[in-house]
């Protein structure tokens, strides 16, 4: 199989590592229903990165439940730093993450 961006082989293909750099990625705690602290990470390009393989990562990872929906990742619980780690395992570039 080659890659219909790049050209190379499926395994040496390279598009979803130059994707990875190209992130402004935001972590944040929001407060939903009966005052449940949600973590939500949005500002991936859902084009470019499985947004569904990245939340099921993370929540596997994590140990909690969780969504995808309208390009953002709802994980159910405070796991800023956590998932920030967890980001820059997966290959994001830590200077593209933001904290808040």
């Amino acid at each position: 199989m080659i890659c219909n961006t790049c050209g190379l082989p499926k395994e040496l293909c390279v598009c979803e590592n130059i994707a990875k750099e190209n992130q402004e990625i935001t972590v944040y705690t929001e407060k939903k229903k009966f005052g449940k602290l949600h973590t939500m990470i949005e500002g991936i390009d859902t084009r470019q990165i499985d947004l569904k393989d990245l939340a099921k990562k993370l929540k596997n990872t994590l140990a909690c439940g969780g969504t995808f929906k309208d390009g953002k990742i709802e994980l159910q619980g405070d796991h800023k730093q956590k998932v920030f780690a967890e980001l820059v395992k997966l290959g994001f570039p830590e200077e593209t993450i933001r904290v808040r």
